[in-house]
């Protein structure tokens, strides 16, 4: 008898596992609560991936971009990638400002790295980088973050010196 009810428990169970378990998204502040719940992690790099806007005179535009937050994340940066969408890149933010420099060492890709100013605004701009180079790539004064996007994009949508950098940190 009691094998009879838990082999027909199982059954129950079972099925009801197997429905649909779609998110009830009808809960005020789900979509807010699961963005920051399970952030959205970049297949190759493993870093967190959040939302950048670059806000010019004429556009907002939005950048989904990984976040290289620790030294080692910063180390690595975009090297051995070749792909970068045109609205992706790398965000390497600094704990207090200073003077940063990049190089493209075992960076097959050019690219355009933003320095960021402790006020938010795009303090100078380093287009269309050398892959592969050695040479360093430094902002002019302290920089709270630097930005790297795909070669040409800057200039593309045009993103200048003064314009604003905006993100928020899960962190």
């Amino acid at each position: 008898m009691l094998d009879k009810w838990i082999t027909q428990f199982l059954m129950v169970f079972l099925a009801a596992c197997s429905l649909s378990a779609e998110p009830n998204t009808t809960i005020p502040g789900y979509e807010e609560y699961n963005e920051k719940a399970i952030p959205i992690v970049h297949p190759l790099s493993g870093l967190h991936i959040i939302n950048l806007d670059v806000i010019t005179d004429e556009h907002r535009h939005t950048f989904k971009v990984e976040l290289a937050h620790t030294d080692n994340s910063q180390a690595r940066g975009l090297m051995f990638r070749t792909e970068l969408g045109d609205f992706e890149g790398m965000l390497f933010p600094s704990v207090e400002p200073r003077e940063r420099s990049f190089w493209m060492k075992n960076t097959p890709l050019s690219l355009d790295v933003i320095f960021v100013g402790d006020d938010g605004k795009i303090t100078n701009i380093v287009s269309n980088t050398v892959p592969f180079s050695m040479s360093p790539i430094r902002s002019s004064g302290l920089a709270s973050a630097v930005l790297e996007i795909r070669a040409g994009r800057a200039e593309t949508l045009g993103i200048s010196a003064g314009d604003k950098v905006e993100y928020e940190s899960p962190f």
